[in-house]
Parts: C-alpha cells; sequence; structure tokens
C-alpha cells in the first residue's frame, strides 16, 4: 500500500512557485493497479519519484507498507563505470537477492550480448532503458512504478518480452503508471486519476478519468 496523506509540493522556477501537488490525499492498494493521466509539466514524474521516496513532501506523510520499486527508467543506483553484470550483481545485494539470479535475469532480458559486460556509460539511452527495466522486473516488487509507459528502445523483441511479463506481473502485483497519453494506461490500470493544476481527482473506471482530462486538455 502506498498512501498520501494531505500532501503538498511545489518548485520556485525562477519566476513563481509551481505547485505539483496541494493538500492531496489519496490510496493505492496491493492488487488495485492504478493510472494517473497527466498534461505534459504538471508534475507526473515528480509524483512518482515521491512514490517511490526519491523526493520528499514540502508537507503532508507518505506511507509505504510494500515493496515499492524504483520508477521504469531511474538510473540512480546504476553505476556507469561498472558493467551491466556487476551493477545486476551489486544491485542484488542491496536489495537482499542471489546476484547469480539477477545477473541472469537481466542479461536474458535486456538482450544486449557482449554490450552486457561493457560500462554502463558507454550505452545508448535505449540500451540503459533495456537494462534499467530488466533490473527493475528482477528484484521483484510488490509496486511497480512506470513513468511514460515502456522504456524508449525501438528493440521489437525486447518490447514483446517485457511487455508479456508486465501482463502476467498484473496478476499477482500492482503497477502505478502515469502519461499523458490514455491509450499507454489502458493494458494496466484498473481505476485511474487525473492530475490537474496541483489537485489529484480519482475516478473508478479509466473511462471516467478520460472524459474529464479531454475536457480539460481539449476543451
Amino acid at each position: 500500500m502506498i498512501e498520501f496523506s494531505n500532501v503538498s509540493k511545489s518548485f520556485w522556477t525562477g519566476s513563481q512557485y509551481k505547485v505539483i501537488l496541494d493538500k492531496v490525499s489519496f490510496r493505492v492498494e496491493l492488487g488495485k493497479s492504478l493510472g494517473v493521466l497527466a498534461p505534459n509539466g504538471t508534475g507526473k514524474t515528480t509524483l512518482i519519484n515521491m512514490m517511490a521516496g526519491l523526493e520528499k513532501p514540502d508537507e503532508g506523510r507518505i506511507l509505504r507498507s510494500s515493496k515499492v520499486s524504483f520508477p521504469l527508467g531511474f538510473m540512480g543506483g546504476v553505476v556507469s563505470r561498472l558493467s551491466a553484470f556487476e551493477n545486476s550483481r551489486y544491485i542484488a545485494k542491496l536489495y537482499g537477492l542471489d546476484p547469480d539470479y539477477v545477473e541472469a535475469y537481466c542479461r536474458w532480458l535486456c538482450g544486449l550480448g557482449e554490450y552486457f559486460d561493457q560500462p554502463v556509460g558507454t550505452y545508448s539511452s535505449g540500451m540503459r532503458s533495456r537494462f534499467s527495466f530488466s533490473l527493475m522486473l528482477a528484484l521483484d516488487f510488490d509496486i511497480y512504478l512506470i513513468d511514460e509507459g515502456m522504456p524508449g528502445t525501438t528493440d521489437v523483441e525486447f518490447n514483446k518480452k517485457a511487455g508479456a511479463i508486465l501482463e502476467e506481473r498484473l496478476q499477482t502485483t500492482t503497477i502505478i503508471i502515469v502519461s499523458h497519453q490514455a491509450q499507454t494506461l489502458e493494458k494496466f490500470a484498473r481505476s485511474a486519476a487525473v492530475l490537474l493544476e496541483g489537485h489529484l481527482h480519482m475516478f473508478e473506471t479509466l473511462e471516467e478519468a478520460k472524459q474529464l482530462y479531454d475536457y480539460e486538455t481539449q476543451g
């Protein structure tokens, strides 16, 4: 479970305060995946980072009673001068998991071949995304955090394998996914919310959320 209780967050842009969340309260229970619709520039990534504990609220409390993943695409725990081989084993130890298993899983899923043994700092953005996503799935969380859907890669085989694994994980885990496009949420969201002007509007269905989102962004 993740629970936000009267959480506020804002940033100084140099000329004004940009409000991301204004006294927002909501809860995501295990087994009830959530999709969040938000226009670009409204704080999608900040919201996900706060769920992961990477950013702190200005006010309010965020409670986590489950194993929550780092956001898909987050490479903060990965050391660029080390290879994917070395990183996967190091991070496995941090999470108390079998390094042999995590290494083998990542090597299989990301499909980097010989590059798996090269420094991550030499990877293209697509290769880094594939490794990050593979690592996230290998670590076996209760709640997975995804910013804007699948990683930025044109590798068809990887997208197919990773997408199939995500769909399978939906049976036993919870996914929280944020995007500015409703179709990105359709495969994963059981319920949905819309982030607008610092307020999070919760809905039972994605269709209800889309109606508000379309009205506010296209009207």
